[in-house]
Parts: C-alpha cells; sequence; structure tokens
C-alpha cells in the first residue's frame, strides 16, 4: 500500500453459513473493518487461513443487487459471486465484498444505464451518456483490507485487468490473475461482450 494510505484495522469478525438457492453452502469468517479510505461498509469473507498462504486466492466481487440476490440475467454477477465463494471454500482464500454497485455509480444509476441499454447503448456508452464514469470504481479499501489481514501476496480471482493493476499500485503484488468462469446467456452477451472489446475483459466468448 502506498504510504500516503492509512492502515485500516479488524472491527469484527463473525462466522457466518452461507446458502446458495442452488443448494451449495459454505462457512466464512465475515470481517468489518475502521478506517476504510471511502467509508464504505465492505466486508471481507476469509475461507480457511489465508495469510498463512503465499499466494491467497483473492476475489474482489463490486455488489450487484440485482445479480447477487435478484438473479437478474442482464450481467454474470450472480453466477461469479457463486462460483467465487465455491472455489475459494475448496482453495482457501478471501472474497472482498465491495459496496461498489454499478461499477461505482450506484444503484439508482445503474438503472438508468439499464434504460439506455435498452435503447442501444453498450453499459460503458450508457454510463458515458448520463455523464458517469464508465468505470468509477477504486480499489483502495480493498487493499487496506488485505493488508489488515496480513495478506500482502495474492491470485487474483477477475478477468478485469484494471484490478489487478489497481491493487499492485497499492502494493499489493499481484502474483496472477486467475479468469472466472463464463456465463453467457441471451440477455448478457452484449454486456460480456462490450466488457471484452472496452475494457479487456479476459472472457472467451464465442465468436
Amino acid at each position: 500500500m502506498t504510504s500516503s494510505t492509512a492502515a485500516a484495522t479488524v472491527r469484527t469478525t463473525v462466522r457466518i453459513p452461507l446458502r446458495f438457492g442452488d443448494g451449495f453452502g459454505a462457512t466464512a469468517d465475515t470481517v468489518t473493518f475502521h478506517g476504510l479510505a471511502d467509508g464504505g461498509e465492505h466486508v471481507a469473507m476469509v475461507f480457511g487461513d489465508p495469510a498463512a498462504m503465499a499466494a491467497p486466492l483473492v476475489r474482489m466481487h463490486s455488489e450487484c443487487l440485482t445479480g447477487d440476490v435478484f438473479g437478474s440475467a442482464r450481467c454474470d454477477c450472480g453466477p461469479q459471486l457463486r462460483e467465487a465463494v465455491e472455489r475459494l471454500s475448496q482453495e482457501g482464500g478471501v472474497l472482498l465484498y465491495l459496496r461498489q454497485e454499478g461499477r461505482g455509480i450506484g444503484l439508482y444509476n445503474k438503472l438508468d444505464a439499464y434504460a439506455l441499454q435498452d435503447l442501444g447503448l453498450d453499459t460503458y456508452e450508457a454510463n458515458s451518456a448520463l455523464g458517469l464514469p464508465e468505470d468509477g470504481r477504486d480499489y483502495t479499501a480493498a487493499a487496506q483490507m488485505l493488508t489488515a489481514l496480513g495478506i500482502g501476496t495474492i491470485s487474483l480471482l477477475s478477468n478485469n485487468p484494471d484490478k489487478g493493476a489497481q491493487l499492485s499500485a497499492l502494493g499489493i503484488a499481484v502474483r496472477d490473475r486467475v479468469p472466472t468462469g463464463v456465463f453467457a446467456t441471451a440477455t448478457n452477451l452484449g454486456y460480456l461482450r462490450a466488457k471484452v472489446e472496452r475494457t479487456g475483459h479476459t472472457i472467451a466468448l464465442a465468436g
């Protein structure tokens, strides 16, 4: 982490049994923090003893109410979250659940952007048309969380090259980037293709 970024500290740790709609379950030690740079109520879900691993698997998952909770098929967020929890429960590691709805623009703005996408804009064009950043996420708090957990080197479970670049600039060593599965459907294919073409996501789409 850069010297200008203040340290965060662990606030509370509580064990939570997790259950998904398909019946899969796991148990995570869920950690909250004091002193996060953006003041957000982000949480870390810890599986096993990642601080004892050379480069534990870490998933930085941005909150998606529509996908994570309601199963929206306009994105791949829900399936990515489900996949991450299963992989982390098997291998050990950390899920950083970051309160950055809509790539940092908020829920209402995200839904406004959906309305523009229905008129033909892609996900990034829709944000720009609303006068908002294509991707407004900052991962300073994520780096603080990892440092507070005693983790300085990771394997990053992500298709997004910006996540690794930001963490590296913040002093977290990203040993490698592990792609997630591909969760393409008829209703999210355009969204996934825009991520590949506009921001270099490593998603192997057919065709």
